[in-house]
């Protein structure tokens, strides 16, 4: 759209386009997202130079959507805040994590050895007293003849 110093004499636009919900206007898609409290040189609706009748689109557009520039840029720059800090708490989580599995390993290949020593023990008891019941019982039958 033309800016006021461009603008005919009469106050009827040259031509008139459509904006839908969603689009962007041809400054805002070469304009640079203001941050907040920049001041734009943009005429407003406020601004008594735009003409009693006359709203700015750009004006009018960010209302209709609830958000201007900068706030679209004040919400992406919290969203990404955001997942910085949930995304440090996964590896945290996951950190911690994995120091409780590695603890449960080792207790448990602690177990384990400590299992593996006693089968050793028992089986070793186990072979004995089988000999000692094959002398005893060898013992015994040559006793009876």
């Amino acid at each position: 759209m033309p800016s006021g110093s461009e603008r005919s004499s009469n106050s009827t636009p040259l031509f008139e386009v459509e904006v839908k919900e969603g689009m962007e206007s041809d400054d805002e898609i070469r304009g640079v997202p203001e941050m907040a409290g920049e001041a734009t040189g943009k005429k407003t609706a406020a601004d008594p130079a735009a003409g009693p009748d006359r709203v700015q689109p750009s004006a009018s557009r960010a209302n209709k959507r609830g958000r201007s520039p900068a706030d679209k840029e004040n919400k992406r720059l919290k969203r990404l805040l955001r997942n910085r800090v949930s995304a440090q708490q996964a590896r945290e989580r996951k950190k911690a994590y994995l120091i409780e599995l590695e603890g449960r390993v080792k207790d448990l290949e602690k177990n384990n050895s400590e299992l593996e020593e006693r089968l050793s023990t028992l089986q070793n008891e186990n072979q004995m007293l089988r000999q000692i019941l094959k002398n005893t019982t060898a013992g015994m039958q040559e006793g009876k003849k």
